[in-house]
């Protein structure tokens, strides 16, 4: 079965963004000229998704706006014979097939995939978390796509973490498949280093069975008194197969003030309009 729909999860209070979240949305930060989630939407859209699904909560509107028809701003454009900005902000209302559901109680990961259950229905679907902006030839979700299409079950994206990190991730306990592909032994919640079963780390892109939703409703509130992902594909993995695939591409992690901050100024310096004037302001900088 082909994956044709994937979740984007945009309910988060964004709190260490404050007070520049108090009334944006955290996805909604601009990453040099776009922001953070676009970069997310495109990258499921550039890998053959052609519904999403967006998880939001309350003051999350600007969100739905930003993907939607402007009338307003077109005819403006038109006037000014911007026509370059035009099909820009055209192109983004035809990107995908987009919908939305709200998150009405923050309770988790594990619980707001839950919250898309009745729009995603009985098939496999991607998951992306927009916090992770992954930068590669090949988009990271179509890495994975290649790989679930010879593997089926469930898969989940890794990167090697430090092992301190651990307590930021989901770390896997991995079986060597050859090249990039590992099976799932084990999963483990944020472990202290000491306990974590490996130094592969769980990222923001998933593809799930459909049996997620059972085993999530299954799973007990876990770390912080929230419903975990990692949780329940613990749960699910003794029923289904799970997979992880340490993807090609360098991640950045925008959710943090510093990271997106870092985030900025890597793909600034890798475009032809923006590189060469910020490399020689960097250079300038007295440190």
């Amino acid at each position: 079965m082909k994956v044709r729909k994937a979740v984007v999860t945009a309910a988060g209070w964004g709190t260490r963004f404050l007070p520049a979240t108090k009334a944006q949305p955290k996805e909604m930060l601009p990453l040099i000229d776009k922001p953070v989630i676009q970069y997310v939407i495109e990258e499921a859209v550039a890998s053959g998704i052609t519904q999403i699904i967006i998880v939001t909560a309350l003051g999350k509107r600007a969100i739905e706006d930003h993907f939607d028809r402007s009338a307003e701003l077109e005819q403006a454009l038109r006037a000014k014979g911007e026509a370059k900005r035009l099909a820009e902000v055209q192109r983004l209302s035809n990107l995908a097939d987009i919908s939305y559901i709200r998150q009405k109680e923050q309770l988790g990961l594990g619980h707001a995939v839950l919250t898309a259950k009745y729009l995603v229905g009985d098939e496999p679907f991607a998951l992306l978390l927009p916090d992770d902006v992954i930068v590669h030839t090949t988009p990271c979700l179509k890495q994975m796509l290649r790989a679930w299409e010879r593997l089926g079950g469930s898969l989940v994206a890794v990167q090697k973490v430090r092992r301190e990190e651990a307590p930021a991730y989901g770390i896997i306990r991995p079986r060597p498949l050859g090249g990039r592909l590992y099976g799932v032994e084990g999963l483990v919640e944020k472990p202290s280093p000491q306990e974590a079963p490996s130094n592969l780390g769980i990222v923001g892109r998933y593809i799930l069975s459909p049996s997620i939703f059972a085993a999530l409703e299954a799973t007990p509130r876990g770390r912080g008194g929230e419903l975990q992902l990692t949780d329940g594909l613990e749960r699910l993995r003794p029923q289904e197969p799970v997979f992880a695939y340490e993807f090609l591409g360098k991640r950045h992690d925008t959710g943090t003030p510093l990271g997106l901050l870092k985030a900025a100024v890597a793909l600034a310096l890798a475009r032809e309009d923006l590189g060469a004037e910020l490399q020689e302001y960097l250079r300038g900088l007295k440190l």
